[in-house]
């Protein structure tokens, strides 16, 4: 079966359409292909093949993302329903196969004959136990030439360690291109990542959403062709994926070091009138005790109306954080204390005009004070503008 480029609907309509529609296949294959001649008849002839030994009724539906060397051919003689999908990217065309696909259970991997689709029963297997979804794991059975070592050193292991700590998850290779997964996880995920970094995006949203994931060791083989991956532009994407969906790394906790830090230099600003001594050196912080305040407290405010903008899509479950600010912070509020921290860095300045007006000396740095009073002034304008992003991110 193809479907044609002009008649192919758009993703999400197809992913409604799945959801409406009941399966009627055991299992469906997905590969996404673009310029896989060599290899993409193989894969789906040992598709096949295990459908046939395993007793299952099955599909294996080819992806073709813009081939231009006879792919798409070579997989229809196979046997493959070829699908046509002309977005680009390792995302999109798995995403087009996902939509499309009637199986219970959904099988990606890919064209190029790098994993054994003629022993799917270990990738199968936890999903018959009550598992949502399972992830290769090829770290143990690489064969020679089959990843590059700074795929296998570097960035597999940092992608599937930043995973550990934004979403918990226990996965030792995430970003193995074998997986299996069911209908339900897959309506679940809501998956939306056009480009690599689907694989992050998986793994993120099963362990946020409370899937059962399993892993299970696989053979990776040495690919035939040329190679579809840039290292540092796929890896970017993946952490770039991985920061947007993760407020509470990118903005809170770096927002309330930075706050911190600017706290305690300001503390040593009004402390000291000579600055501090390094040496030969001596260091002012007034400047950089505002800096470092204003711009973790923003980092803070731009940090939780996005962690409210996540909560309220799904994106994130909602968590401690998310159940505090719907219960003490409103809009009205932040306008009060935003007023309240304007008014202290007025009255500041105003104990600075009166220290010159009297010419007298309370004690404390001039410099420190009016930093001080810069800084509250412009944290509480800031604060203002946060109130209302906050309650426009929000939308429940």
């Amino acid at each position: 079966m193809v479907t044609k480029a002009g008649e192919a609907k758009p993703i999400e309509a197809s992913i409604e359409d799945a959801r409406r529609e009941p399966s009627t296949l055991d299992v469906s294959v997905v590969l996404p292909c673009l310029n896989e001649v060599e290899t993409v008849a193989e894969c789906v002839r040992k598709a096949r093949a295990w459908f046939e030994r395993a007793g299952i009724r099955g599909e294996v539906i080819v992806v073709d993302n813009g081939s231009t060397d006879g792919s798409r051919e070579e997989a229809l003689r196979a046997g493959a329903r070829v699908i046509d999908e002309t977005v680009r990217g390792y995302g999109a065309a798995h995403l087009r196969g996902f939509a499309e696909s009637r199986g219970e259970v959904i099988v990606m991997a890919d064209a190029d004959d790098t994993y054994d689709l003629l022993t799917l029963d270990p990738l199968i297997a936890p999903l018959r136990d009550g598992y949502d979804m399972t992830v290769g794991n090829r770290m143990a059975n690489l064969e020679p030439g089959s990843m590059t070592w700074s795929h296998r050193v570097i960035g597999t292991p940092a992608i599937s360690f930043l995973l550990g700590i934004f979403a918990g998850s226990k996965i030792g290779d995430s970003q193995c291109g074998l997986r299996a997964f069911t209908r339900e996880a897959y309506e679940k995920m809501e998956l939306r990542s056009p480009g690599m970094e689907l694989a992050s995006e998986m793994i993120l949203k099963a362990f946020r959403r409370n899937l059962r994931v399993a892993e299970v060791p696989i053979t990776y083989a040495a690919r035939k062709g040329e190679s579809k991956l840039n290292t540092f532009r796929d890896g970017w994407r993946h952490l770039r994926f991985l920061l947007l969906n993760t407020p509470m790394y990118l903005y809170l906790i770096p927002g309330l070091v930075l706050m911190l830090l600017g706290a305690l230099s300001l503390g040593v600003t009004l402390a000291t009138n000579n600055g501090v001594s390094i040496g030969t050196l001596t260091w002012q912080p007034v400047f950089a005790g505002g800096i470092l305040l204003i711009v973790g407290a923003n980092a803070v405010m731009i940090g939780v109306a996005t962690h409210m903008y996540a909560a309220s899509r799904k994106i994130i479950a909602d968590d401690w954080l998310t159940r505090l600010v719907l219960r003490s912070v409103t809009l009205e509020r932040m306008l009060l204390a935003s007023l309240g921290l304007i008014a202290i860095g007025i009255g500041l300045d105003g104990v600075i005009f009166y220290e010159w007006l009297a010419e007298t000396d309370l004690g404390v740095s001039t410099e420190g004070l009016a930093a001080l009073a810069q800084t509250s002034v412009i944290i509480g304008a800031n604060m203002a503008l946060g109130g209302f992003l906050t309650a426009l991110m929000d939308d429940r």
